[in-house]
């Protein structure tokens, strides 16, 4: 492979990159457009349950659960009523939950006796009522502890377990600790694979890639050279992303910031060689560019774990995921960013990233050997 030439190519295609200045401005504005959108929008916690009371005992008992539930960051009690509203408010949708307390449930507690409580649920959305359902539950067995501590007989009073639960790198369970390293994930392979998925279709349809052919140029060279020049915009966007990751975000950086350079540079190269092993099979950029979509963003945005827990996946699709490259810079970044581990703990995922570059790469080349024979 002959630098010089190598050097060329790099520098031509930086040259149509520069000049084409929207592409190139789109380029750097997406992973902040992007990371803003997804970021705020896609939330997987829930606070704030609307929820709706109906009282039958009255009793000093009853109004303890209630300021329990009050009192709870993940509800919002909207009123008080019965049956009927909680009926009507979970058909407009205005309420989650209906909590009923029924007649003796205040003589239940204070006579030792297991107190019962209703709780009606909308089930139209499944995963946040079963979430919403957890978190009545454990309001509800909380206030049950403490009155049964304060019912206890003298001597008596502590409970037999005592569980005090820590949570370790995202101790305030937001969800945004972890989705938005998933993300910068997500966008990386998505921009990363349309780029370079288009440059040699490019070529195709403005009838360069004839006379590239019957240079000197060999496919490694011009492989080599065409990914360089966008490695260079996949570099700037990682970086724009890490920013906006950290500082709009707030995420927490744990990790080594040479080990998170190195593991990006590795996951645009896995991406990148991929884009252009597309590109080298397609004759137009339409071609190229669904193709990129279909083998980056879904497999990305869907099989990655980003999302969706790969474990939970059917077995079909939990095979597929092993040839995603996001799968492993998502696990790579989120240790790096909660966990702050080092290369003893992430150096498989890492090992797979170089292994899936060097194989694409070479299919990449051997494409356009065979292209440039023909």
């Amino acid at each position: 492979m002959s630098y010089r030439r190598t050097k060329a190519v790099f520098i031509k295609e930086l040259r149509h990159i520069v000049r084409d200045s929207r592409s190139l401005l789109l380029a750097l504005a997406m992973p902040v457009m992007m990371l803003l959108l997804y970021g705020y929008a896609l939330s997987l916690d829930v606070d704030n349950i609307p929820i709706l009371i109906h009282d039958q005992d009255g009793t000093a008992a009853s109004r303890g659960l209630i300021r329990q539930f009050q009192g709870s960051r993940y509800f919002q009690v909207r009123g008080f009523g019965g049956y009927p509203e909680i009926q009507r408010g979970i058909d407009r949708s205005s309420i989650l939950i209906g909590v009923v307390i029924p007649r003796g449930f205040g003589g239940d507690v204070a006579d030792g006796r297991a107190a019962a409580v209703q709780l009606l649920v909308d089930g139209s959305d499944s995963n946040t009522s079963a979430i919403a359902m957890g978190y009545a539950e454990s309001v509800v067995q909380a206030y049950s502890a403490q009155a049964h501590v304060r019912g206890a007989p003298p001597g008596r009073a502590a409970p037999a377990i005592d569980a005090r639960m820590r949570v370790w790198y995202n101790s305030s369970l937001q969800s945004r600790n972890y989705v938005v390293p998933g993300l910068i994930a997500v966008i990386l392979m998505i921009l990363a694979g349309q780029l370079t998925s288009l440059t040699i279709a490019r070529e195709w349809e403005m009838g360069t890639m004839e006379q590239i052919m019957s240079t000197p140029l060999r496919p490694t060279e011009m492989v080599v050279g065409k990914m360089l020049a966008y490695f260079v915009i996949g570099l700037v966007d990682a970086a724009i992303a890490l920013v906006v990751g950290v500082s709009v975000f707030s995420i927490p950086f744990r990790g080594n910031i040479l080990l998170l350079g190195f593991s990006t540079c590795l996951f645009l190269c896995c991406v990148m060689f991929w884009g252009i092993f597309i590109s080298a099979g397609a004759r137009t950029q339409v071609q190229a560019y669904q193709m990129g979509i279909l083998t980056t963003f879904l497999p990305g945005f869907l099989m990655s774990g980003f999302v969706f827990a790969i474990d939970t996946m059917p077995k079909t699709l939990q095979i597929l995921s092993v040839v995603v490259p996001a799968r492993y810079f998502v696990t790579i970044l989120k240790a790096l960013f909660l966990k702050g581990v080092g290369l003893h703990v992430i150096w498989n995922q890492m090992l797979f990233l170089a292994i899936f570059a060097a194989l694409v790469f070479l299919r990449a080349v051997s494409k356009l050997k065979r292209q440039k024979v023909a």
